[in-house]
């Protein structure tokens, strides 16, 4: 435990709840920006995201802002918990629109509240965060993104992500280490490198391995690439632990 409190930076570094919320609001605000400068053709780029173009994911990044909570409880109740069917299902809704008419959804929307059910605010910036990379890494776009919000980011993929990231076991025995931060995680085989190819490794997207070296890279690639098939109960399960025992906000 105390080699654990060493690894995290205070607590100052992202502030409460309500600073989180902030920077939500600044992020989906940012991408509006960024979408809107992005030609046709770079929208219709793959996205890091397997099988979404660039256009695919400024729709997913709407589709709760539209629909609520009530609606994902019902995509839920509908796919056994299959948080990954239910975005497909929903992305692919919203995608039919206009990418104006998006852009203009998630400026109008961009102070909502919505959130995962009983699972506050930092699994948003997360997902915000990295399907801003999902957008930018393809097209080549750079961003100094601030050091605060790639640090929450990290935090909660490596103590306890929210569902619908799917990590599961994938960090265990491994010694994650930030080299442009100094930020650290765990313990055991090394893997090190840049904090955004960290996150994107983390999360499943390949091409964040590119830039990370260390004994445990095999491992977390091996692990990225043949994930964990969760049936039915489990994830239903999954889900009312969550419900029972709700992520700090």
């Amino acid at each position: 435990m105390r080699k654990q409190e060493e690894d995290r930076p205070a607590a100052r570094s992202y502030g409460n709840g309500v600073r989180v919320f902030d920077m939500i609001v600044d992020e989906r605000r940012r991408t509006a920006d960024l979408l809107a400068t992005l030609t046709t053709e770079q929208l219709r780029q793959p996205s890091l995201c397997r099988e979404w173009t660039v256009h695919d994911v400024a729709a997913h990044l709407v589709s709760y802002l539209r629909h609520g909570q009530p609606k994902l409880y019902l995509g839920m109740l509908a796919t056994a918990a299959d948080l990954d069917a239910v975005n497909v299902r929903l992305t692919r809704r919203e995608a039919r629109r206009p990418t104006h008419e998006i852009i203009e959804l998630l400026r109008r929307r961009a102070d909502s509240r919505i959130s995962m059910p009983r699972s506050g605010y930092d699994p948003v910036l997360t997902d915000l965060l990295l399907h801003d990379l999902d957008i930018r890494v393809p097209l080549g776009i750079p961003r100094s993104t601030p050091e605060h919000r790639l640090w929450l980011a990290f935090d909660h993929l490596t103590t306890r992500p929210a569902l619908g990231f799917g990590l599961g076991s994938r960090l265990r025995d491994l010694r994650l280490v930030a080299t442009d931060t100094g930020w650290a995680h765990g313990a055991g085989s090394p893997v090190r490198g840049p904090a955004e190819a960290l996150l994107l490794a983390m999360s499943g997207r390949t091409v964040g391995f590119d830039r990370l070296d260390g004994a445990g890279v095999p491992l977390l690639r091996h692990r990225v690439a043949s994930p964990p098939r969760h049936g039915p109960g489990r994830r239903i399960a999954m889900a009312l632990a969550l419900l029972a025992n709700p992520l700090a906000g």
